[in-house]
């Protein structure tokens, strides 16, 4: 029994992750103001307000490039309604009579995949013919930590060492001669009176510092094929409308100068292309006549159990940008994260492929959604 459970968490766990792409539960609330007592159309009103707003917060929490993309289709949604929500429930339902006021919570079931169409439709990209589209390619990497050297931190001291000194010194010297002659005899005498005192004094003050260092870690990285990336990244950029053409493609056309490899050896040991790679990535992809250029990276952590399910869990943190090559230097459309994907499955391998795929799909629709707003075409 307790393998059966698991497995059938485990199924539920995986189809749930691509369901929720399709489909979305959102809620809304509304209030109606009415006159008299309240009648069956207020209450309708009022539910159907309560719809509306749970739309328009479903893309409130979804950023700020899905609700500015929202806005312009918010009037077509809203009056075709019934066929963008396709079942709406009453949460909760209170009267206030003293103010004349219905208020209503309702939770919907919202066809995403609806939407994200009619925001394509009316999207540049969406209006503008096939011929007139402008390609797009793109390099993701998908990278764990291979390992990580830690430094020592460095200390420096240093020691000021300040000294004074005085001293005093008094001599005084006293003396007396004396001389007697008397019966063929000369006496003489002398006489002396020596004193001296002397003090010293010496202080010294001594301050102690330093500094100390600490170097950061370097991190070498170690690449993960997943071939289920570039199906992932050009289905959505696809779906959106864009030409989309895969980086193995256009390396042969960009006179040697794209070059995937040097991309995944700057990944593996840092978080952005060097100076030199970027310069010869943008010139190749001119070459190429590829106007656009997706790239970033999708860095696996470790493994832990989802206290829910008690599946293995994998978190993916994406990041990644846009780089429309069209105007003399490159410059930066769009872009998404750091942020962090859970996948979960019975396995370590399972649970990393659902968060990949996860993140995979989260970062293209956002990239997509902010080069919309910007009208790329």
């Amino acid at each position: 029994m307790q393998v059966i459970r698991f497995l059938l968490l485990a199924v539920l766990a995986l189809s749930s992750q691509f369901a929720l792409a399709q489909i979305e539960n959102a809620k809304g609330s509304a209030t109606v103001t009415y006159a008299g007592k309240i009648k069956p159309e207020d209450k309708n009103k009022a539910f159907r307000e309560a719809q509306v707003k749970a739309v328009e917060r479903y893309y409130a929490e979804s950023g700020d490039s899905e609700s500015a993309n929202f806005d312009n289709v918010r009037d077509k949604v809203l009056e075709n309604l019934d066929k963008f929500v396709l079942s709406a429930s009453l949460i909760s339902e209170q009267e206030f009579p003293d103010k004349k006021q219905y208020n209503v919570v309702v939770r919907i079931e919202l066809n995403v995949a609806k939407l994200r169409n009619t925001l394509k439709a009316n999207s540049a990209i969406g209006s503008t013919a096939a011929a007139n589209k402008s390609p797009l390619t793109f390099v993701f990497m998908a990278r764990q930590v291979a390992s990580v050297k830690e430094y020592d931190a460095r200390q420096v001291k240093r020691v000021e060492v300040r000294g004074e000194a005085s001293a005093n010194r008094s001599d005084r010297e006293k003396t007396s001669e004396s001389e007697r002659v008397g019966g063929g005899s000369v006496k003489t005498g002398a006489a002396a009176d020596r004193s001296m005192t002397a003090s010293a004094q010496r202080s010294l003050t001594v301050e102690t510092g330093g500094s100390r260092l600490q170097k950061a870690d370097d991190t070498a990285w170690r690449l993960i094929p997943a071939q289920s990336l570039n199906a992932q990244f050009t289905g959505v950029f696809a779906k959106a409308g864009f030409d989309v053409v895969e980086a193995a493609y256009v390396e042969p056309q960009s006179q040697g100068l794209l070059s995937v490899k040097a991309i995944e050896r700057d990944y593996e040991t840092g978080n952005d292309l060097a100076p030199e790679t970027l310069r010869n990535t943008a010139q190749g992809l001119k070459n190429a006549q590829i106007p656009y250029l997706a790239l970033g990276t999708l860095d696996v952590g470790v493994k832990d159990t989802d206290p829910g399910t008690g599946l293995v869990r994998v978190y993916v943190t994406v990041t990644g940008k846009i780089l429309d090559l069209n105007s003399r230097f490159p410059r930066t459309v769009s872009s998404v994260g750091p942020v962090q994907f859970a996948g979960t499955g019975p396995t370590e391998s399972v649970a990393q492929t659902n968060a990949l795929k996860l993140a995979a799909d989260n970062a293209a629709r956002e990239l997509v959604s902010q080069i919309n707003n910007v009208g790329v075409r």
